[in-house]
């Protein structure tokens, strides 16, 4: 018997949810092992549509291990507890600097017809998420002289993230008239995006009440950047996907598209989260 789409679509999220937040909250382990795969998924997915919808060819499992590498090499650095010391990055990017050498040598025997554009959708797809993934593993060691994984951050931005989309949509449903970008996302409103963000801003809040990693403001002023980048990071993968002429990256989770759909606004809220955080240590060393 086929379920209905709303029985498949409501199963598919509660899936997809269980899986994330038992990576987060478990451990640092759980964390790496649904990370990896997310940030695997998610090239797979890029460079599948950079293929088919592009009609680039691209050395798609290379650049996914590339993706792990890097990944990889930055859990390795966060998690020693070294934050602070930029040299020791160094010996975790060399398997990634390996995998950069090999991209453009490989580039020499594969005689396309556009090497530069391959090599340009490569690093494209590395930049915009294996990057972001690897600047996660940041959030996951904050303490710049521990070596303790601390799950609040990570799990901050993913409430932030959710809260701020299903009240956007219930607020432009209601109220939206007024198009935020017409010209990448037709649906979206200004009503919604500041009914999203009200209520994300007051949720965090909550956070402040139980974790005091930092103060009220400073937690509401974490929900505002991971609002608004997450916005964007949501109207970029739109015009990625606007400009090759899909609507989904993916139909890996039934009902709900792609796992890139699926990740397309934390892809940009995380870097933007980690530097407002560093700007809070930098300000908060001087008080």
């Amino acid at each position: 018997m086929k379920l209905p789409n709303i029985v498949v679509r409501i199963l598919a999220g509660a899936v997809f949810v269980g899986l994330l937040l038992g990576g987060i909250l478990i451990n640092e382990y759980t964390f790496l092992l649904i990370f990896s795969v997310i940030t695997a998924l998610c090239l797979y997915e890029f460079y599948g549509l950079i293929e088919k919808d592009a009609k680039v060819e691209v050395p798609k499992y290379l650049n996914i291990v590339g993706g792990l590498l890097l990944f990889g090499g930055a859990f390795m650095y966060s998690s020693a507890g070294n934050c602070l010391y930029i040299e020791g990055l160094s010996p975790n990017l060399i398997p990634y600097a390996f995998y950069l050498l090999i991209l453009f040598i490989n580039e020499l025997y594969q005689k396309r017809t556009n090497p530069l554009q391959s090599l340009a959708y490569s690093i494209l797809g590395q930049v915009y998420i294996a990057l972001p993934f690897a600047l996660l593993t940041g959030l996951a060691f904050p303490d710049s002289w521990e070596t303790n994984y601390k799950y609040i951050f990570v799990l901050a931005i993913f409430v932030f993230i959710w809260v701020n989309d299903s009240f956007a949509y219930l607020t432009g449903m209601t109220f939206g008239k007024h198009r935020l970008f017409e010209r990448i996302s037709p649906k979206k409103s200004w009503e919604g995006f500041i009914g999203g963000a009200v209520v994300s801003i007051a949720s965090s809040l909550i956070f402040a009440h139980f974790y005091s990693d930092l103060s009220i403001p400073a937690w509401m002023g974490f929900a505002a950047v991971t609002v608004a980048f997450g916005t964007w990071g949501d109207l970029f993968e739109s015009l990625i996907k606007r400009t090759l002429g899909v609507k989904d990256s993916g139909n890996m989770i039934p009902g709900h598209g792609g796992i890139l759909d699926r990740f397309d606004s934390t892809i940009l809220a995380i870097p933007a989260v980690l530097v407002y955080l560093l700007l809070l240590n930098f300000i908060g060393s001087f008080q």
